[in-house]
């Protein structure tokens, strides 16, 4: 999208319009907002433009809570990410957490590359680096940059979800409860997301009335997401 000079100055004009339009559409929204939040989504997602996670989800403002870093990478010193997750997972009692990478990630290109950023970017970056070494073999016998690219993304995901899996807040919730932990790579070229099959078992405990018995439905204002063994849908309302 090109913006005029003052992309700021734009920004809060369609914010404006943005707020009319949803207030014009339902005068509930905004004072209901106003009242709380109660997400069944704790989405972890990298910090990039072209990955807003409730837009490509198709839903609205209080349905989904977010943590977004450089690469979507989950280390298990980072306090940021702890904090967002045990508030998420203890205080909201969120149903799923997600973490989500996706194609043309310029940390992935950056470890690929293998050469030195500058600043502190070279430290963030260090766990994909490792998984790059880690997994060099395969890598390197990928001939296509871009699936190159996409591989060490899924594998960066599944990285991340072992740390989650180790995590003791998700654990304890997991048992407990029952917290669904998933591992998905979002194609920015499509606009789709792809369950990677990384984290908790699909075994379900919410069935959708559509008759699929091992279908789980989070709903949001205006839309639906439909977790099923097989992946997950996005059902408009």
């Amino acid at each position: 999208m090109e913006f005029p000079e003052d992309s700021f100055a734009y920004a809060l004009s369609s914010n404006q319009a943005w707020a009319g339009y949803k207030a014009h559409q339902n005068p509930d929204f905004f004072p209901r907002l106003a009242t709380g939040q109660s997400p069944e989504i704790l989405w972890l997602g990298c910090s990039d433009s072209r990955c807003p996670e409730t837009t490509i989800l198709g839903l609205q403002p209080g349905d989904v809570f977010v943590h977004r870093n450089i690469a979507n990478i989950i280390s298990a010193t980072d306090i940021n990410t702890s904090a967002v997750i045990e508030y998420a997972v203890d205080q909201l009692k969120v149903k799923h957490v997600v973490l989500c990478g996706h194609s043309q990630c310029g940390g992935a290109a950056a470890a690929l590359a293998d050469v030195r950023i500058g600043g502190v970017l070279d430290t963030w970056l260090t766990p994909l680096k490792a998984i790059r070494n880690a997994n060099k073999d395969e890598l390197m016998a990928i001939r296509d940059e871009k699936d190159r690219a996409i591989r060490i993304a899924e594998l960066n995901v599944e990285a991340g979800v072992k740390v989650l899996m180790a995590n003791m807040t998700i654990h304890d919730a997991i048992c407990e409860r029952g917290l669904q932990v998933h591992g998905v790579l979002f194609d920015i070229g499509s606009g789709r997301i792809r369950d990677l099959g990384f984290g908790t078992d699909k075994k379900r405990s919410y069935k959708h009335g559509s008759g699929d018995s091992d279908a789980e439905v989070v709903r949001g204002n205006h839309g639906m997401l439909v977790f099923r063994n097989n992946g997950a849908s996005m059902h408009v309302q």
